[in-house]
């Protein structure tokens, strides 16, 4: 039996789930010039022989205060509940960061999974990440760390990108990018005009990727 997985993802402007623009001039690779980076997730899964089906968590403005804020429309995703987690095996979560952490609509979406921490729903899950912040010391790692507060009193396995896929992409010091060992991200810029490059769309497709071929070994 295949793994049912769940990319979740938050977005507000729209870099972890827009599409991006990406210059295929610059493509490392044009198959993997995914346009966002959520879509490159599952662009990632399906590589490694697996499915998913991303999601968005509940928005918690109003759409006047998302109107104030300047915030494009929401994705055509369907919206998951906190009720719908047990349905599925596995999550790639993608979170775009608030002060280094998560932002409250992701925070209110896991303060309202309590009954689920009491029946023990989601111990045993398999979860990855990625994250989008506007610098590079804007919490790329930290909401990675933590998460784990989250993911671990629930009883969840993280599963962390690593460098084992992708070290010398990783490590390119020639062009500003996002991600880490603890999961694909990309860059906003403070006024949230940067847009994820195709390196890290490329990241974000090796991650999916690798999670979907460590979370089938249970399978």
């Amino acid at each position: 039996m295949a793994p049912k997985i769940a990319i979740v993802i938050y977005t507000m402007y729209g870099h972890i789930g827009k599409s991006a623009y990406v210059n295929t001039l610059h493509c490392l690779s044009p198959t993997n010039c995914t346009s966002i980076v959520a879509e490159a997730i599952l662009t990632g899964i399906q590589n490694g022989g697996g499915q998913a089906t991303i999601y968005q968590i509940p928005e918690t403005l109003s759409a006047e205060i998302l109107g104030k804020l300047h915030a494009p429309p929401k994705p055509n995703y369907p919206v998951l509940t906190p009720d719908m987690l047990p349905n599925f095996d596995a999550f790639v979560f993608g979170i775009p960061t608030r002060y280094g952490n998560f932002p409250g609509q992701w925070k209110a979406f896991w303060d309202a999974t309590g009954g689920l921490w009491m029946k023990g729903s989601l111990s045993g899950k398999y979860a990855g990440l990625f994250i989008s912040t506007a610098s590079l010391g804007g919490g790329q790692e930290s909401t990675a760390i933590a998460a784990m507060s989250t993911l671990s009193h629930h009883g969840m396995i993280y599963v962390p990108f690593g460098y084992a896929h992708a070290f010398a992409k990783l490590t390119i010091l020639s062009e500003v990018h996002g991600g880490s060992p603890w999961g694909a991200g990309t860059f906003a810029s403070a006024d949230g005009s940067r847009q994820p490059t195709a390196l890290e769309i490329e990241l974000a497709n090796i991650q999916g990727k690798a999670f979907y071929e460590t979370v089938k070994k249970a399978f």
